[in-house]
């Protein structure tokens, strides 16, 4: 039996987006939320909390675009192609948002200058990666292999869209790594936000998901046609039931529970996309094995990815274990 490997190498990418929209979404939030925490020592806390990982989160990003350009350079030509002002602009303020990480350590004068340059990076990263997702979603017109839409296509209302519910959904996943991550005043504070964020993020789910279905009949009949609704809908009932257990751990001032239903909310949200998207790389476009590299290619790649995979997670597993329990404004970043 044949490996299928465009497939295989489809859902390593998939799962390479998936472990940096969940782990560095919620670094991403707590620079969002910088500006409602106040006070210095308060800002240094929620920065501690996430020091020691948030570069590490990124290896997922640099993972993920990669292997798109290396195993699906004609899904890459075709996206970038699309999408280049939303993903230079992720990339410049992810890029700034670091500087003000390394800055903000290094100054008292201009302190309150790299905090706001913290806050915008993140914010702007995760509305321009928002708005990048809802302009694939709404599809991308294709001729002859190359992309064939304007300078502009990608700002559209839907998009405009999922980017502000991908900036309150990371709003909340900061939040709720804050109230997990810390205590005191931090900790309440955390929960203050995570009351209004939680509603909302719920609520924007809830309208991304029913326009999706209308922007075109391929994603109306992957979710509605008959038999397989069966099959699908376990996915909504799945997100009411996580929304649930999300605003019961909030009031019941749970700490582990708000974060963990936050990220199941962002694991469901990805299945739901990847239930409208399959079997296509470039929805109702360029399918999988359209955009695949040559079986050559895919199989030489296969071996380093079977090595570096592991070594990551195996990373990524050890910080979070190394840096495990509550920080404090007084463990500084270095």
């Amino acid at each position: 039996m044949t490996l299928d490997l465009p497939l295989i190498w489809a859902g390593l990418i998939a799962f390479a987006v998936l472990a940096y929209v969940v782990l560095d979404g919620f670094d991403l939030g707590v620079g969002i939320l910088f500006p409602l925490i106040r006070g210095e020592p308060h800002r240094d806390e929620a920065m501690n909390s996430v020091a020691p990982v948030w570069d590490g989160n990124e290896t997922w990003l640099v993972l993920g675009g990669g292997g798109l350009l290396a195993v699906f350079p004609l899904a890459y030509s075709i996206i970038m192609s699309a999408l280049y002002v939303p993903i230079i602009v992720m990339l410049l303020a992810l890029v700034f948002r670091g500087v003000a990480f390394e800055f903000r350590w290094k100054t008292q004068r201009g302190k309150f200058l790299w905090d706001w340059a913290f806050a915008g990076g993140s914010t702007l990263a995760a509305l321009a990666q928002g708005v990048a997702l809802g302009a694939l979603v709404q599809g991308i017109p294709v001729v002859g292999r190359a992309y064939a839409g304007g300078w502009w296509g990608w700002l559209t209302p839907f998009s405009i869209l999922t980017g502000v519910a991908l900036v309150i959904g990371y709003a909340l996943l900061g939040a709720t790594w804050l109230i997990l991550k810390t205590e005191g005043h931090v900790q309440r504070r955390a929960y203050d936000i995570a009351f209004w964020v939680a509603p909302a993020t719920l609520l924007l789910i809830g309208v991304v998901s029913l326009w999706t279905p209308l922007l075109n009949t391929i994603y109306m009949q992957r979710w509605f046609a008959w038999p397989q609704v069966l099959l699908v809908g376990v996915v909504p009932l799945a997100v009411l039931g996580t929304g649930y257990l999300l605003l019961r751990g909030l009031t019941e001032r749970r700490e582990a529970m708000p974060f963990l239903a936050s990220l199941l909310l962002f694991v469901l949200c990805f299945v739901g996309l990847g239930i409208s998207f399959f079997p296509h790389l470039v929805p109702n476009s360029v399918t999988i094995w359209e955009a695949a590299a040559p079986d050559n290619s895919l199989s030489f790649l296969l071996v380093g990815g079977v090595v570096l995979i592991p070594i990551i997670l195996a990373y990524t597993a050890y910080a979070y274990w190394v840096f495990r329990g509550k920080v404090n404004a007084a463990g500084g970043y270095h």
